[in-house]
């Protein structure tokens, strides 16, 4: 890869979400002088949420954009670079690693921390994006305790839907889990404990026609029967999508291993990578817990890992 222009830096952060920026901090203090590329959504999935009530050190609650900028002023504050922008190429099979951006500026990094998160896949609804962050979500855990006592629908049919109706169980009056087939993808444990919850109702072959609301919240959904086309209302103050997330990895396809479901793999235990100097943190390696917290905790080992790699190295 050749350009006109290029620096030399010593810890490369891909993404601005809590992991790159707590990755920032980190690495930051320890004196590697990071840049951060943010990526087109500066702060990632959390600047789509308005509440953010289970990130600890926020007794009353923050929105997401309020504390991604707060994290970002931090890494600031130690001397981090945050750049706006898009890394369009990386080169992992020579070190130092050469990453292009999407000015066609090559950056030649000493170590990189990938930290580009996953995408919440939606249904593709106009209604959907109209209310979300106002009765549509696609994280039950992060948002299930704003629906106590209410009515919700949960749509999908795998693992992922069936934890997110399950959890909703326990705080929702009734969760409706909406599914396209007549039949659960999930595994034969969780179908059995979704079918034995009392207050989960599975309602077959539909499909999402339009979430329906009163121009500021949720109010209903409108599903149509996969078979019979037959139109049902049903109403309910919270719509989660539960399709699954798609890891923002296509970049590093054929750079660095990647499992069935394209997210990065890393030693357990680690953020470390099959490639030695190339650390991944956050959503984009864990599609197990997917917080913000977590995402942040890996963040700092991912910072700590660069730095005594870089030491070992010395």
């Amino acid at each position: 890869m050749s350009s006109t222009e290029s620096e030399n830096v010593e810890c490369l952060i891909i993404g601005s979400g809590p992991a790159g920026y707590t990755a920032a901090i980190y690495a930051a203090r320890a004196d590697l002088k990071p840049v951060i590329y943010t990526g087109l959504q500066m702060g990632g999935q959390l600047t789509t949420t308005t509440e953010v009530d289970n990130f600890p050190g926020y007794p009353k609650g923050v929105t997401g954009p309020v504390m991604m900028e707060d994290l970002q002023h931090q890494a600031e504050r130690f001397g981090t670079d945050v750049r706006f922008g898009i890394i369009d190429k990386v080169d992992f099979q020579q070190h130092p690693f050469q990453i292009v951006t999407d000015s066609g500026k090559v950056v030649i990094a000493e170590t990189v921390i990938i930290a580009t998160g996953a995408t919440a896949r939606w249904l593709g609804l106009e209604s959907e994006k109209q209310y979300n962050g106002h009765g549509v979500s696609a994280c039950a855990t992060c948002d299930g305790f704003f629906f106590r006592g209410m009515d919700v629908a949960v749509v999908g049919g795998g693992d992922t839907a069936c934890e997110e109706a399950s959890y909703l169980s326990k705080l929702c009056r009734k969760v409706y889990l909406i599914v396209r087939r007549d039949e659960l993808r999930a595994s034969k444990a969780m179908q059995h404990r979704v079918m034995n919850t009392a207050n989960i109702e599975i309602v077959w072959n539909a499909i999402t026609d339009q979430i329906t609301g009163d121009n500021k919240v949720v109010t209903g959904a409108r599903l149509k029967d996969a078979k019979t086309g037959e139109i049902r209302e049903i109403e309910i103050q919270g719509f989660f999508v539960a399709i699954g997330h798609t890891p923002n990895t296509d970049i590093f396809k054929g750079q660095i291993d990647l499992d069935d479901q394209g997210y990065i793999k890393t030693v357990p235990g680690s953020t470390r990578t099959n490639i030695e100097g190339v650390f991944a943190a956050g959503d984009v390696q864990d599609h197990v817990y997917r917080q913000a917290v977590t995402a942040a905790g890996t963040g700092c080992m991912a910072a700590i890992e660069a730095e005594r790699w870089l030491g070992a190295k010395e």
